[in-house]
């Protein structure tokens, strides 16, 4: 039995090397001398615009970062044992604290951060005075621990999240841990708070 042969036309090209204008009807060859034309050159940006651009960066990862640590913080909260609770949850905000020092380039000092913590919790955020009480009351048997496991949690997160926007703001503004002052903050944390209350 003889081989059949295809038409001309259903032939792959492959089989088909013996013409050049065969080739030429799957891809037409580039002209030589021709150059690729990229995407048109930008309009100049000034270094301000730039750095504003990473100023702006900067702010948002900070913010995620600051999120992200309160939801820690929360975690931490759930810890059933007073006391133990709120060392966890200062572990957690030295160490957003810590973070946030880093992507701001700002020297960071444990020790003047624990300060610096204790004296902002202590008497400037109502939700951290209100954290230790949540803390003692986990020590109450039953209704205690109950209470103490859903107020606890809230309350980490809240101090935690007003705490680190405080410190972008003053980190954004150019400061450091040694001129951080949380008096400066007052108005600042009073807006945080109401607009975590009503969102």
């Amino acid at each position: 039995m003889a081989k059949k042969t295809l038409p001309k036309a259903i032939r792959s090209s492959v089989n088909r090397g013996d013409s050049p204008a065969a080739d030429s009807r799957i891809s037409e060859p580039v002209p030589e001398g021709t150059k690729y034309v990229g995407a048109r050159p930008a309009a100049s940006i000034s270094t301000t615009d730039v750095a504003e651009l990473a100023a702006y960066e900067r702010k948002v990862g900070a913010r995620k970062l600051v999120e992200r640590f309160s939801l820690w913080s929360g975690v931490a909260g759930l810890l059933p044992v007073p006391v133990v609770d709120l060392a966890a949850v200062g572990g957690v905000q030295l160490q957003m604290l810590r973070r946030l020092s880093q992507i701001y380039r700002v020297p960071f000092s444990k020790n003047r951060g624990k300060a610096i913590l204790a004296s902002f919790a202590g008497t400037m955020i109502p939700a951290s005075t209100g954290l230790g009480v949540a803390s003692i009351i986990k020590a109450v048997p039953v209704a205690g621990t109950a209470i103490g496991a859903l107020t606890t949690p809230a309350l980490s997160v809240g101090a935690t999240y007003v705490i680190g926007m405080a410190f972008i703001e003053h980190f954004a503004s150019g400061g450091t841990l040694l001129d951080f002052e949380p008096p400066d903050y007052r108005e600042f944390i009073k807006a945080e708070t109401a607009s975590g209350k009503t969102s």
